[in-house]
């Protein structure tokens, strides 16, 4: 900045002097009139709307839980990281869970 741009900002500063008033802080800030030109409230603007934060709690929710379980049966487990996406392997992971323990005559 120029010293004739801070020059001018020092006088209309001091000219406006009677429209201003000294916060807590040492900010300097508009005094309050009735008709104010700036809301008081901040106005946010989202970056994602809503709908778009749903679709995407859904996908990465999905995306988690094939890692979860790649990770479990392949890395954790001794099997295949890739047969957790066959369906042969979730069938006898039903029939396991689903056995009937009576004996049988």
């Amino acid at each position: 900045m120029s010293v004739n741009h801070l020059n001018q900002q020092v006088q209309s500063i001091e000219e406006n002097k009677d429209e201003l008033k000294q916060g807590k802080d040492g900010e300097v800030e508009m005094a309050e009139t009735k008709e104010s030109i700036w809301p008081k409230e901040k106005i946010r603007i989202r970056l994602l709307p809503i709908w778009l934060r749903l679709v995407l709690l859904v996908v990465f929710t999905f995306i988690s839980l094939m890692v979860g379980a790649a990770v479990g049966y392949g890395v954790i487990g001794d099997g295949k990281v890739t047969d957790v996406f066959k369906t042969s392997t979730w069938t006898h992971i039903i029939d396991l869970v689903n056995k009937d323990d009576r004996p049988k005559e």
